[in-house]
């Protein structure tokens, strides 16, 4: 099975949040993420 990657715009959708939160979680450490040139990923 192919592994999915999703946006800081798709996972701030799922949650309900904002995408400056998800940028706040990725450098606190506490959401894992791959950063794929200027853009992060997030594999699902």
């Amino acid at each position: 099975m192919e592994d999915r990657w999703i946006s800081v715009d798709e996972i701030a959708d799922h949650l309900g949040i904002k995408r400056d939160t998800v940028y706040k979680w990725i450098s606190e450490r506490q959401m894992p993420g791959h950063k794929i040139g200027r853009i992060w990923k997030f594999n699902t």
